[in-house]
């Protein structure tokens, strides 16, 4: 028996190019089981938009679906656009932190302002992996890259309460060792209306994972595994644990009136 996921993927273009134990392939499988268990058969309503990296392989090519492959860091404007012209698809953008939190995170913030129709799953594995393995805003302090040989002098940023302030109505982070509650929230967020970003942190076990010292993906698994705390629990402790633990949990799911609604009513109602 065939697994679920191949009828949502192109077999001419397996086996994908990730590296053995990437965690990208785990993205690919939550998602595909979040959409068959919501009922989809495959992916003629949605459309999605990557820009340049590991994880913007991820729909492009591999998806049975249309896509579009942008410049690095602009897969948002695109897919603002097309949600724009065509409110009633699912656009989702998959993209790298490198992608979405460095190039192109003024573009992130602005399309959670909006709140504009998109659903934005960021790939966040701490580094610049297709390039080089280059220290990435997201980079954790101490770490070497190629670009920080001696280690990261500089902390990195938290994307996910960075768009929470910035207005999303929904916004969720996990790692790839919390496979279920991530397929969750990606049910959760292509249901919701309005602007929802989901991070994954996940493993990259040929640029970050050797120079981390990592022996292998499995021993990064454990270490999402051990080092990730709720964030009802965070939000009880000090400013500090932010820096030390990976914050797992939904961070809002709150109602906002969706950009694309508000301009086929012309709506200037301020209270959402």
């Amino acid at each position: 028996m065939k697994h679920f996921a191949v009828k949502y993927l192109r077999e001419e273009k397996l086996p994908t190019p990730f590296c053995p134990g990437c965690g990208n392939g785990i993205l690919m499988n939550a998602f595909f089981k979040a959409v068959e268990e919501l009922g989809y058969r495959d992916l003629r309503d949605f459309v999605f938009c990557s820009g340049i990296g590991c994880a913007a392989w991820i729909p492009s090519p591999h998806f049975m679906a249309d896509s579009i492959h942008t410049l690095h860091g602009r897969a948002i404007p695109v897919a603002t656009g097309i949600k724009l012209m065509k409110p009633h698809l699912k656009v989702v953008v998959i993209g790298g932190d490198g992608d979405l939190a460095g190039i192109g995170l003024s573009h992130l913030i602005h399309a959670a302002r909006r709140n504009i129709g998109l659903t934005v799953i960021m790939v966040n594995n701490m580094i610049y992996g297709m390039t080089g393995g280059q220290v990435a805003p997201t980079t954790p302090r101490g770490i070497k890259t190629t670009t920080t040989p001696k280690g990261n002098l500089e902390d990195p940023i938290d994307v996910a309460r960075i768009l929470v302030e910035a207005g999303a109505p929904y916004v969720a982070k996990w790692t790839t060792y919390h496979v279920i509650s991530l397929k969750n929230s990606i049910k959760k967020a292509l249901r919701k209306k309005g602007f929802t970003y989901i991070e994954v942190v996940s493993q990259c076990p040929t640029s970050y994972g050797r120079n981390a010292g990592f022996k292998n993906p499995s021993e990064m698994l454990k270490w999402f595994k051990e080092n990730s705390i709720t964030y009802e629990k965070a939000k009880k402790m000090g400013r500090d644990i932010w820096k030390k633990k990976i914050v797992v949990g939904e961070y809002v799911d709150i109602y906002r009136k969706e950009l694309t609604e508000r301009i086929r009513m012309e709506d200037l109602d301020y209270e959402n």
